[in-house]
């Protein structure tokens, strides 16, 4: 039972953080830029027009994130997309997503047997 409650909290911690990292333009923005390749910090703030300390800042979010994954070599930071750490922010949303259609389908169906039981005559137009 503790352990259950520990991972619900490290799960309910890490959804946090994805969320809390994908909810800044730029941070996504700069994610976009990784999935095709791996670039340096300053290449990554390149577009942005930031200083090399704040694009940092962006990369140790996503990093914390488990967005993406830093290595250093020599004194140049490179960063490269990490995707799995999405999945649990897809999965929490497809739960959601599975029940509002559940809901429209009801009221479809109940829109549509409305629709059927109101004579002609009185039907909005």
């Amino acid at each position: 039972m503790i352990l259950d409650n520990l991972m619900v909290k490290y799960h309910s911690e890490r959804l946090n953080q994805v969320f809390f990292a994908l909810s800044d333009p730029t941070r996504r923005a700069m994610l976009s830029r990784l999935d095709r390749q791996v670039l340096s910090v300053s290449e990554l703030a390149r577009p942005f027009k930031m200083s090399a300390p704040a694009a940092l800042k962006h990369v140790r979010v996503l990093e914390r994130a488990g967005l993406l994954r830093a290595r250093k070599r020599g004194r140049v930071r490179y960063c490269a997309l990490q995707a799995e750490a999405m999945r649990a922010a897809a999965d929490w949303i497809d739960r959601y997503r599975a029940f509002w259609e559940e809901q429209l389908d009801a009221l479809d169906r109940y829109l549509r047997a409305l629709g059927e039981a109101t004579p002609p005559s009185k039907r909005p137009r």
